[in-house]
């Protein structure tokens, strides 16, 4: 999420647990496997709601994907089976960032030291927000940087383009006006969006379940060769899609991950079918972090 300070890109970041369906037993057991070894299982106690871990810009690579003396959990490993979330993005050490591209893309951190190598699940959703620019109005009616363009290319091209590859959703998020809180409009409740989230995962496990593929309970989690097969879009979606890839110029995995958000979509509608609706809209989210891989 790139916004302006104040926007709520934390809040919206924060509120996410609560529309993710509860934790299985399996990945209950996971989960509390993982905060044992780290010594963070308080008590004993267990909780079926899905981690949300908020990490400091400040932390490091060890912290971030697992290290130290006994090669402990890291954050990524910490928010398996659920949300890393990464306030001030551009502001985490570009080796902390980077660090992430191979959990995000095998769900696992791998730590090998001289002595000892070990393996720890990262299966996690990241989460990232940042401000436009340094001064964080860069684009905003009525702001300009001091420093022009070259602020916002400057803080933006902090996050490397491997890392903004595997990012599937790029949103804006404008500022909040005064209207907007003195009236606001009706909305969605979370428990609303949390049953139709619900209903998508149980498509997605159940076409999982049906072809054998065990082991997987998420459109993000599945092959490329299965993505291929279950996401294959009608004659109208095809031909946007291959448009769009030689526009846009996407990389192989970009053109997987925009399979992949844009099957979940048509889960969420309903339908058996990716759509060029579906489609359209997947591209969209990459097309609105265009400026960042170009900076990157």
């Amino acid at each position: 999420m790139v916004g302006p300070p104040g926007s709520g890109k934390s809040m919206l970041a924060a509120r996410l647990p609560s529309i993710l369906p509860p934790l299985s037993a399996a990945e209950l057991l996971e989960v509390s496997m993982i905060h044992s070894i780290a010594g963070q299982l308080s008590g004993g106690k267990l909780s079926d709601r899905r981690p949300f871990r908020t990490p400091h810009h400040s932390a490091t690579m060890a912290a971030m994907v697992g290290g130290g003396l006994r090669a402990r959990p890291g954050e990524a490993s910490l928010a398996h089976h659920g949300v890393l979330f990464l306030d001030e993005f551009p502001e985490f050490s570009p080796q902390a960032l980077d660090a992430l591209r191979q959990p995000l893309e095998t769900g696992e951190c791998i730590i090998a030291r001289a002595n000892h190598r070990v393996s720890y699940p990262a299966s996690i959703q990241l989460v990232a927000a940042m401000n436009p620019c340094r001064c964080g109005m860069a684009g905003e009616p009525g702001h300009s940087c001091a420093r022009g363009p070259r602020c916002q290319s400057d803080y933006q091209a902090r996050i490397s383009g491997p890392l903004m590859d595997r990012i599937d959703i790029r949103i804006d998020v404008p500022a909040v006006s005064a209207a907007d809180l003195i009236r606001p409009m009706a909305a969605e409740t979370s428990a609303a969006v949390a049953a139709r989230v619900a209903l998508a995962r149980e498509i997605q496990q159940d076409r999982f379940i049906a072809a054998g593929l065990t082991g997987i309970a998420t459109n993000a989690r599945c092959s490329t060769a299965a993505i291929e097969k279950y996401a294959e879009p009608d004659a109208g979606g095809l031909q946007l899609l291959r448009d769009a890839a030689e526009k846009m110029r996407f990389s192989a995995r970009g053109y997987h991950r925009v399979l992949k958000v844009a099957r979940t979509l048509a889960d969420l509608d309903g339908k058996p079918t990716v759509g060029r609706i579906h489609l359209a809209e997947a591209i969209s989210y990459r097309i609105a972090g265009e400026r960042l891989t170009v900076a990157a």
